[in-house]
């Protein structure tokens, strides 16, 4: 081995130790290695940066951008509202959460898709009565799973198509791993579904607890001119409330409460829904039924904000402008342009309108908000904001604009028609031009530990395989594999791909792995294509741990599992992958 390889083999080493000890984040290990390597001149000073501008890099982040502007729109709620009911068999859920998750992953980041669909798994569990961890673990598996099917669903799709284009001047394109990707997880969440889920421990200590912290407000919403619920009774409503995971708690018409029998004649337009809800749930039953958050003429001033709306929490000390007043007493929504959403008050309970309702000491508010005005409106009104819970407001009018620009860039991409990294540039701009994501949030959804690790292990990854130490590698297992068939060729490359997938995060495994693979089919002298994507399926599937794949290590804490819980679903679903994947692979792209 040459100096250049030692030294390369080494960082290498050292940043998969660190990256399995976990003591250091795994962007300041790569990116501390990266630095390293520039320093003793295995990675040239003018290539050290190359990889933040890398497409794979690019589209990464991309992808987490137009994931935003997707849950902004509501395009996950349309799906999720009308498929989940807690009254399912826990199969039947299962099969049916996992589907609409491998769908989701296959065209937006497969974290993404696990992060909007875990808060209604875990409700949907608490209404059922059953623990979370029986139904996390196969979600997790099952949005992994979909990301395989498409160039976007996963990174190591996004950085195989990259080292693809370098290596045979033309990248995968969106749907080439679907013939592969859709066989393997169809194999996959077939078993997820029917079997796999039956394997998780089912005694882990907390597991399945509500871990939201957000608490219950007491709200209103109204119903404007048009909306197709008028006529109906708020019994009628009762159906949809219980699915968002909302209590209604009465109506408001005219400035007055009705009780009794009043409940029950038809609703009204201007009449304004009590409710009783975390905000999350609140504003997907807003969006379910297409309500106002206040009366015509407060609608219209939330209306003018330039730069969107966002969700507020903040908590009433003894000098607040507002305490022992009301929200009409001192004018909050012409003054400030902000509607008082919703008061929570220690569980008790609040008689009057929210808007009219005296405001205590301790008590916590929920504020709708012009985005751009938030700073200002909680100093003028003397309160302590809480820490910022992620809470977005869904803008169910441009649903079908998110889904229509979003479906036109990935069909423009998929037929050649525009580059992949600028038909998602194209639909992130649009979705800020049509406000479907606020401007300000713009970079608040990019995980710039990701973009970090990805950014500083392309440029060592590439100085590797110049120093030629992927060759030697290759080397290795080619012999290791000599006088054996095509099929066994394979498996040897998927199982060191997963194995290392497994312990390590996929996108470092990627970068490695792939380049081997190129050189065994070099070496052998056979089409790349199908290593490459022996890689990717390989790359992807980390089932055995927490720590190889971020789905697995998101569902860690809610679903009260242990490290050793995942492997007794994950070995056997690995397995499958390969003798799937295997034959999948020499049919759809032979050598």
């Amino acid at each position: 081995m040459t100096t250049d390889q030692i030294i390369l083999f080494t960082l290498f080493a050292a940043v998969f130790a660190l990256l399995i000890w976990g003591r250091y984040r795994y962007d300041i290990v790569a990116f501390s290695a990266l630095m390293i390597g520039v320093v003793l001149g295995v990675v040239p000073t003018k290539d050290a940066f190359a990889g933040f501008g890398h497409p794979a890099t690019l589209v990464v982040a991309l992808v987490l951008v137009v994931s935003a502007g997707l849950v902004r729109s509501g395009a996950v709620f349309l799906i999720t509202r009308t498929l989940v009911d807690s009254s399912r068999s826990l199969g039947g859920h299962i099969a049916l959460m996992g589907g609409v998750g491998g769908v989701l992953s296959a065209f937006m980041n497969n974290v993404a898709a696990l992060a909007l669909l875990m808060p209604v798994d875990v409700q949907t569990a608490r209404k059922a009565g059953r623990v979370a961890g029986l139904s996390l673990m196969p979600l997790s598996f099952c949005t992994i799973l979909g990301g395989m099917v498409t160039l976007i669903g996963t990174p190591p799709n996004i950085i195989i198509a990259s080292i693809r284009e370098d290596a045979l001047g033309e990248p995968f394109k969106m749907f080439d791993f679907a013939p592969v990707g859709g066989v393997t997880a169809l194999a996959g969440l077939a078993f997820v579904a029917l079997i796999g889920w039956r394997l998780i421990p089912k005694s882990g200590d907390g597991a399945g607890e509500d871990t939201s912290t957000l608490g219950n407000y007491i709200a209103e919403l109204t119903l404007p001119e048009g909306n197709k619920h008028l006529g109906k009774t708020l019994a009628d409503l009762e159906e949809i409330a219980e699915k968002s995971d909302v209590a209604i708690m009465g109506l408001v018409r005219g400035g007055k409460r009705l009780f009794g029998t009043q409940r029950k004649g038809e609703l009204q337009p201007g009449d304004a829904l009590v409710l009783e809800a975390a905000p999350d749930a609140l504003d997907e039953f807003r969006a379910a039924l297409a309500l106002d958050y206040s009366d015509e003429r407060r609608q219209e001033l939330l209306s003018d904000a330039s730069e969107g709306l966002t969700l507020v929490e903040v908590v009433v000390p003894e000098t607040a402008r507002i305490n022992g007043k009301s929200a009409a007493r001192i004018g909050l929504s012409w003054r400030q342009r902000t509607i008082l959403m919703g008061i929570s008050r220690r569980g008790k309970r609040i008689r009057n309108q929210v808007r009219k309702t005296q405001v205590q000491t301790g008590d916590i508010l929920l504020l709708l908000v012009p985005a751009d005005q938030v700073s200002e409106v909680t100093e003028w009104l003397g309160c302590l904001p809480l820490a910022d819970r992620g809470l977005a407001v869904t803008d169910d009018k441009k649903t079908w604009l998110a889904i229509g620009l979003f479906a036109a860039a990935v069909v423009a991409a998929s037929v050649g028609l525009i580059y992949l990294p600028i038909a998602l540039g194209l639909v992130v701009i649009a979705y800020v031009l049509t406000k479907i994501l606020p401007v300000q949030e713009l970079y608040d959804h990019i995980e710039w530990p990701v973009v970090v690790l990805l950014g500083s292990m392309i440029p060592l990854g590439a100085a590797l395989e110049t120093s030629g130490g992927t060759e030697l590698i290759a080397g290795a297992l080619v012999g290791l594999t000599e006088g054996m068939p095509a099929w066994a060729i394979l498996t040897v490359l998927m199982v060191v791909t997963m194995t290392l997938s497994d312990v390590l995060n996929n996108t470092a495994t990627t970068i490695v792995a792939a380049p081997v693979g190129l050189q065994m089919a070099t070496s052998l002298d056979v089409n790349p294509d199908p290593f490459l994507m022996a890689v990717a399926i390989a790359a992807s599937a980390a089932f055995l741990t927490p720590i190889g794949h971020k789905n697995n290590t998101l569902i860690l804490g809610p679903g009260g599992y242990k490290f050793g819980d995942y492997w007794r679903m994950g070995l056997p679903l690995e397995i499958l992958v390969v003798a799937v994947s295997i034959p999948a692979i020499l049919v759809f792209w032979p050598l």
